[in-house]
């Protein structure tokens, strides 16, 4: 089945804004004159990353409500009443025979309206544990696409299809070969032990603040380190290793991942649910801190997903500053260890998750 014009929406963070571009390319792959549409929320990194991968996106008056008192939270309802009325305005043109929810501010008001026009919709849900808004979005979504198993304890069984979480093309490779290329992209040693650490897309505060406080037990076990701090964290953070040895890098935003999970022998990273399908597909053993920051506590329920089935380790945010690197130390000095975690954590990888979306977006739209 031809798909011809499609609406993407969602953001916030990479977490939801690379497996939306994800699809997005596979549609296009198969369809080369698709139209595809993005509808994101305004100030968000959607609005900036969208457009770089070549795509046209939309920004709605939408955000979040704030945990704190403040008079934003005021504004809220007309907030919503504006992006109700854009996303009318966008569908009636734009005229989509399918709209794909990824989560996100913007994915809530976009999907909703697309359902009062009875619009067919489709939900991607990247963890394993929904937020309540695509809880509500499901009732009348065609079908649900998730990562996890078990995911009908919250969603209608029938329309529940178990994909996994599409992730970027270049990572479905074998990535061994890439190792002497990726230490000399990023200016360390191929020899060394490597642990890369990834906060996600917008940093971790306490993943930062862990290394920084351990840079001389870094430089006394003679390993390197990989450091994706987060742009808002890279001044603070950078001062301080002016005066280092070169085998810590630090980096606002690593674009190569597929360099950096090659170089990487023990991986640090938050428990979103697209860095536990990356980690799954590319197989490194991994120590994951949940961020005790988010919606229904989902990262470390992401991060139990593993663990149960010891394909990772786990440290409690709290705890990071004072364990952390030791656990990675420890690890990295048991080579049974890496070679267990490595192994069942690939047992868990869906690989073609992005494909699979893409069946059923055709599927649905020749219903």
């Amino acid at each position: 089945m031809m798909i011809n014009r499609v609406i993407i929406s969602g953001g916030g963070t990479g977490g939801h804004i690379f497996p939306a571009l994800a699809i997005a390319d596979e549609i296009k792959k198969r369809n080369p004159n698709a139209e595809i549409l993005f509808i994101g929320a305004r100030g968000r990194m959607e609005m900036e990353k969208i457009p770089q991968a070549g795509y046209e996106i939309i920004g709605l008056p939408i955000a979040g409500l704030q945990r704190k008192l403040t008079w934003k939270n005021l504004l809220l309802p007309f907030k919503l009443v504006r992006s109700f009325y854009l996303v009318f305005s966008v569908i009636k043109k734009f005229k989509p025979e399918l709209v794909i929810g990824v989560g996100g501010y913007a994915s809530g008001p976009t999907l909703q309206m697309a359902q009062l026009l009875n619009i067919p919709t489709l939900l991607q849900e990247q963890n394993s544990f929904p937020g309540k808004t695509n809880k509500i979005l499901a009732k009348k979504a065609k079908t649900i696409c998730v990562a996890y198993s078990g995911m009908d304890r919250f969603f209608p069984k029938e329309k529940v299809q178990l994909t996994g979480n599409p992730v970027r093309a270049n990572l479905a490779t074998d990535l061994a070969p890439l190792k002497t290329e990726a230490a000399a992209f990023f200016g360390l040693d191929a020899t060394k032990p490597t642990i890369l650490v990834i906060g996600g897309s917008l940093g971790a505060l306490t993943l930062n603040e862990s290394i920084f406080s351990g840079l001389t037990q870094i430089q006394d076990k003679n390993v390197q380190v990989l450091w994706q701090c987060g742009k808002s964290f890279e001044t603070k953070f950078g001062q301080g290793l002016a005066q280092l040895p070169p085998q810590v890098k630090l980096l606002a935003f690593i674009q190569r991942m597929d360099l950096a999970y090659a170089l990487a022998d023990v991986i640090i990273s938050r428990a979103g649910a697209l860095s536990v399908s990356e980690l799954s597909l590319v197989g490194k053993p991994c120590i994951l801190v949940p961020s005790p920051n988010v919606a229904e506590d989902h990262q470390t329920k992401n991060a139990l997903s593993l663990v149960d089935q010891n394909a990772a380790m786990l440290v409690k945010d709290i705890a990071a500053r004072e364990v952390l690197l030791d656990t990675c130390f420890d690890l990295l000095a048991s080579e049974s260890k890496q070679l267990e975690l490595s192994q069942n954590l690939q047992q868990l990888a869906l690989p073609h998750a992005t494909q699979t979306i893409v069946d059923i977006c055709e599927k649905v739209i020749g219903q």
